[in-house]
């Protein structure tokens, strides 16, 4: 996989049983200064944590997107939430482990999101590569990878 390139497959949660397997939670408050169509620029805030992160629509295959991701200070990081775009994103995270591949770790991040959101469960896996194979927990539900609706910049 390339440097700055993310490969990810998205799912709607059809039950609360990840829970029992995650090995960790976070909160996550984030925000979006720009959400044009060819790219976003997120603020996230992550526990005590902050990034600001860009992204690009997507390269090939509906899966890849460029991505930049830099940790910045945590005050920096509430003052630019302030001037995001209306309605920020907010959402406890859990990790879940995933079959390796090639020696490589995997993890499912399963995201219950809150406020204007609340209901929606989202779970995704980020790969090597586009044909890398997926074990399906029975958890699972309809593949909603590439679906605009789905992406966080448009909640």
């Amino acid at each position: 996989m390339a440097k700055n390139t993310e490969i990810e497959r998205k799912f709607l949660v059809t039950s609360d049983a990840f829970i029992a397997q995650s090995i960790r939670h976070y909160e996550i408050v984030q925000g979006y200064l720009c959400k044009d169509p060819e790219k976003t620029i997120r603020v996230r805030i992550r526990d005590t944590r902050a990034f600001l992160t860009i992204k690009s629509s997507v390269l090939r295959d509906g899966l890849a997107k460029f991505e930049w991701e830099r940790e910045i200070d945590l005050a920096d990081a509430k003052e630019l939430l302030k001037i995001c775009l209306p309605d920020p994103i907010i959402k406890t995270r859990y990790i879940l482990p995933a079959p390796a591949y090639e020696g490589q770790e995997r993890c499912w991040e399963v995201d219950v999101f809150h406020g204007h959101k609340t209901g929606l469960v989202l779970a995704e896996i980020e790969l090597g590569d586009e044909h890398e194979p997926v074990s399906y927990p029975q958890w699972l539900g309809e593949e909603v990878t590439g679906r605009p609706e789905y992406y966080n910049a448009n909640m």
